[in-house]
Order: structure tokens, then sequence, then C-alpha cells
């Protein structure tokens, strides 16, 4: 019977490797980096004080990078699309991988729907008057037509400009990271030799409560040094590097946001920033004797980087997309390839979609995003971290290109760290989820289950088993036995 054929395609040649060591790096660095940087050190620093949210973020960082450790080694062991959905696959089954998946999703289009109500929020600061036609208030803000206009009509280009390929992505990606990096490096010299230490003041707010609270947004932050894996099969880098280059690129992008935060602090006291409306902008400008060019400056690299974290997120959430499909845990539509282009062409309209959909819920929807996004990027590395030590323990003699010294260790404290910063979520405790993003997190868990319940049931009408989907991988020959 045909039913008795794996369904499960070879992956030999079904993308072009194209992608270079510094195309990846400016891939990872560029998601990680985004907007963030201009549009909420303020939020950071009044909640937690100048020197706490730079705690904040450092915490962050030590469960980043055992976490991309773990990443690295899981990577270069099995170099194919889909990333978390390979390795939680090949250790847990598709109970486990359908989670882990689901997760980063949630954590990818939180992002690509984040940055499309982000662009608009730049233009309004180069543009105060560019709000027109109002079409109604939500959580406080005045939702414009023109706001809309804005972030939708860049998601559709965004959208056109994947479809094409990793190749074109990769250019324009690069190009951004130099152009972040260059603005960012200013603005951390014109602080540190025109800033006023006492500006820090206060260097803690609200004690712990006030570190925990920025603590639990910080993984949005860093979410991107993921997208290499979702990519492997396009990246032309010898597997033990592609382990070296994420790590080198979480460990900037923490340096990158301590130096953001103390560059704004040493600029600003907390009551400019409480007036200020981008921080960020703002404090390069007080540094430069009020120039408002010196402002636009900061909102240049504040586009660069909303450009460079859409980019990279829409090949993460289309290629995560991709893997789920593949698998038949989603509708097969998902995994079609563009003849042309060899790209998730369905995939990356759906991420598309949804970022379009985005700027009609205003400004408000950029707090949600981002706590929300967290706990879906929190959730699928705690599933990773389980990952790594299953395999570690039942497949001792995987091949591993990048291997890491002290596996126990890191395999560990990657899953100690990402479990405890998922408790800080729970509703009630002062990081926990609002009701807003109580709702999301609850619509897409609901949205996930039922995909997964219709794809099962799908199955047993069509006569597959586990064993005939997924029997050639390990986990199901250990769980046959």
């Amino acid at each position: 019977m045909n039913n008795e054929k794996k369904v499960i395609d070879s992956k030999v040649n079904r993308f072009d490797r194209i992608l270079k060591e510094r195309d990846v790096f400016a891939i990872a660095f560029g998601a990680m980096i985004g907007w963030g940087w201009v549009v909420l050190v303020g939020s950071w620093v009044n909640s937690a004080g100048s020197l706490g949210a730079m705690i904040s973020f450092l915490i962050a960082a030590c469960m980043i990078i055992f976490e991309g450790l773990v990443y690295a080694e899981l990577t270069s062991a099995m170099p194919f699309t889909g990333g978390e959905q390979q390795f939680s696959m090949r250790a847990m089954g598709k109970t486990g991988s359908f989670i882990c998946t689901w997760g980063i999703i949630l954590s990818y289009i939180g992002v690509v729907a984040f940055e499309a109500c982000a662009l608009p929020s730049v233009l309004q600061y180069i543009f105060p008057h560019m709000m027109k036609g109002y079409m109604y208030t939500i959580a406080g803000f005045d939702v414009h037509a023109s706001w809309v206009a804005v972030g939708s009509a860049s998601a559709l280009i965004i959208t056109v400009l994947n479809i094409r390929g990793v190749e074109a992505v990769a250019k324009v990606q690069n190009m951004l990271t130099y152009i972040i990096a260059l603005i960012g490096v200013a603005l951390i010299a014109l602080s540190v030799a025109k800033g006023n230490v006492n500006n820090m003041n206060p260097l803690f707010e609200d004690g712990y409560k006030g570190i925990l609270s920025v603590t639990v947004m910080t993984p949005f932050m860093f979410l991107g040094f993921d997208v290499i894996p979702q990519a492997a099969e396009e990246i032309k880098v010898p597997l033990k590097k592609i382990g070296r280059v994420m790590i080198f690129s979480i460990a900037m992008a923490a340096i990158w946001y301590v130096a953001i935060i103390f560059a704004v602090s040493m600029a600003m006291n907390a009551d400019e920033m409480l007036s200020a409306q981008l921080v960020t902008a703002d404090a390069m400008k007080k540094l430069c004797n009020n120039q408002k060019l010196a402002a636009d400056v900061v909102i240049i690299g504040g586009v660069a980087g909303i450009l460079s974290s859409w980019n990279s997120f829409f090949i993460g959430g289309s290629r995560a997309i991709f893997a789920l499909s593949e698998i038949k845990l989603i509708p097969e539509a998902f995994s079609k390839l563009h003849k042309k282009y060899k790209t998730p062409y369905v995939s990356i309209i759906f991420v598309g979609v949804l970022s379009m959909i985005a700027p009609f819920f205003g400004k408000q929807m950029l707090t949600w995003l981002t706590n929300v996004g967290s706990f879906g990027a929190v959730l699928a590395y705690f599933f990773v971290a389980l990952s790594f030590i299953l395999l570690r323990k039942n497949e001792p003699e995987m091949k591993r290109p990048y291997r890491v010294r002290f596996p126990r260790l890191v395999g560990t404290m990657a899953f100690i760290l990402t479990a405890c910063m998922l408790v800080l979520y729970i509703p009630g405790l002062p990081s926990g989820f609002s009701k807003e993003e109580l709702i999301i997190a609850v619509t897409w868990i609901l949205l996930g289950v039922l995909c997964y319940v219709f794809s099962i049931s799908s199955w047993k009408k069509k006569g597959y088993s586990d064993e005939v989907l997924f029997g050639d991988i390990p986990y199901y020959k250990r769980k046959k036995k």
C-alpha cells in the first residue's frame, strides 16, 4: 500500500545554500537588535532603574548564552530547516515537537507583528502630523488610517522581498546591520564624552520586582539567534562554524543592549525620560546640543533595526511553519516551495498577512506582543534544552560537529533557567501576563490544540501510524523497542 511508504521527503537540495558567515551573523544580530533599543529603553529604566535594567539584560543573557550553546550543538548535528522542530522531534516525538515549534512560531509572528506596529511610530516621530483618518481607539491609543496604511503596506513589501529568496534578504540585512552598528557606537561614544553619571539615579527602581518586570521582556529582545537553525539548509558555512557564529551574535547583542541602556542613562535623567517620546532618539538629540538632525539619525538606525528584524523573523517564522507542515501537523499547503525562488511562499504569505493585520490594533499592541512573544520563545527554549539533555543521554554516538564542553552543566542550566523564566509569566505575579496578553496566549494555545487534534484525526482516517510517518526517526525506534 502507498500508505506504507514514508511521507517525509528527502531533505536534499530543497533550498539553495546561499548564506555566508557574515550573512548568518547579520541575520542573527539584526534580528536581536530590532527596534526595541530605540523605543523601549525608557520604560526599562523607569521600571527597574538604570543599573537594574542592565542587570535584567545580564540575567537574560546568562540564560540565552546557555541556550545558545545548546542550539549550537543541535544545529550542527541536525542542519535541517525547522531548527526546534527537528531537535524536539528526534528527542521527544510529535507531541513535544509540536508544542516546541508552536511556541517559537508565536514568538516569531509576535516580532513580525511588532515591527509592523513599530514602523508607523517611527514615522510619527519624524512627521508628527501624519496621523490622518481617525478610525477608533484601542487601549487609549487613537488608531488612524495613515498609521494602518504605513504598517500594512510595509508588511506587504517585506513579504514580497522574502518570497524572492534569502539572497536578496541577506544583501539588505548586511547593509542594515552596518547602519545600526555605526549609529549605536556614535551614541555610546557621545554619552561617555558628554553624559553625566548623576543622571543614572536612581540605580534601582522598585527593587527585585522592577528587575523581574524587565527581565520577563528580555527574551523577546534576544530572539534572533534561533533564526539560524530555521534556515540551516540555506547556510553555506561549515557546521562547526555555525555554532560559533551563533554564540558570538548573542554575546554582541547582550553587550549592545547593556551599552545602550548605559548611554541613555548617562544622557538623560528619569524625569526627562518620562517626558520623552522616543527616549534613545531624544538622548542623542540632547547630547548633540538639541539638534533635531541628531535624533533623526537615531530614527534612521531604528528604521534599519525594524527592517533587519522584520527580515530575519520572516525567515524564521516561515521556515518553522514549513517544518510543522512537512510533518503533517498543520495543513500541507504550508510546505509548498516556490518553483523559481525555492522559498516556502505559502508560509511567508501567512506570516505576511498576520503582519498586515497587526497595525489595526494600534500602538499598545507593541507591549502585548513583547510579553506574549517572550513567553513563546521561552517555552520553545525549555523544550530545546530538554531535547539536548535527552539526546545526549539516548544518542551519545550522534555526530556533533560542534560539541559543547561540560554538556551536563550546560543542558541543566539551560533547562532550569528557562523553567524559572516560564514561571514568571503566571498571571498574578508582578511580572505575570495582563488580561490582554493572557487572551492572546490562550487563543494561540487553543488554535494549536485544534490544529494538532485535527491533524492526528486526519492521519487515522488515512490509515497512517506514527511508525509510518516517523519510523526512521530515532525517537520512534526507541519507542518501538
